[in-house]
């Protein structure tokens, strides 16, 4: 028992699945429209600042700097593949939501030029600022029931199958294609790429975790 009359304990009520208050409509629109602006946001300081990340982003980065393609075309033509995964595993409504907030950072990708025009970086702020930027944006997107497609499925699925934290499978599996940049990237942008996409994935697993996050 606390100084103010608490129970604590084993015994003391704690807040279950039933107690947890669900999102409106106009919340998860809202959270959506977030929560992909602010991922968006920190894809363009990245590619400003001319770093990688991983997962279908990383990818679609890579990509743009060796093809005359927009980045926002490369990155959603990358992720149609998950949609099908999506609508498996996940049902209809994961998947549709995963596929606006593809959509949006898609059509965003090509907002943020057109309004600070042309930026050169420095790649300190711009990996960290942009890795931190798009952890923020893919944990409102899951509280949200959605994501950016892509491992954020997959790291998902094995969360609630498994109970491993989301942010720590999709850590591995980013780092890794930050690694293979290494075809493209010079060592040391690697590096910190590397070190900007851990920091993505602490915002994840220090914050997304089974039990700890009520919404719905």
């Amino acid at each position: 028992m606390d100084g103010r009359g608490h129970q604590e304990g084993p015994t003391a009520a704690r807040p279950g699945p039933s107690s947890a208050v669900r999102h409106s409509a106009v919340e998860d629109v809202l959270g959506i429209l977030t929560g992909t602006f602010a991922a968006s946001l920190g894809l363009f300081l990245l590619k400003s600042s001319g770093a990688v990340t991983g997962g279908t982003a990383g990818l679609a980065l890579l990509v743009s700097y060796t093809v005359p393609l927009p980045f926002g075309i490369i990155f959603f033509a990358a992720n149609l593949p998950f949609f099908a995964l999506a609508v498996w595993k996940k049902g209809w409504d994961f998947a549709l939501r995963t596929g606006a907030a593809i959509a949006l950072v898609s059509v965003l990708a090509g907002v943020h030029p057109a309004a600070f025009g042309s930026v050169h970086l420095d790649p300190l702020y711009g990996v960290l600022g942009g890795n931190l930027l798009a952890g923020v944006g893919l944990l409102i997107l899951f509280r949200h029931k959605s994501s950016l497609g892509g491992f954020n499925i997959l790291a998902l699925l094995l969360q609630e199958k498994f109970a491993w934290r989301a942010g720590y499978v999709q850590m591995v599996l980013d780092v890794a294609i930050v690694l293979a940049s290494l075809v493209l990237v010079a060592p040391l942008m690697v590096v910190l790429s590397a070190v900007g996409a851990t920091l993505l994935n602490l915002v994840l697993a220090l914050n997304h975790r089974p039990g700890r996050y009520l919404g719905m």
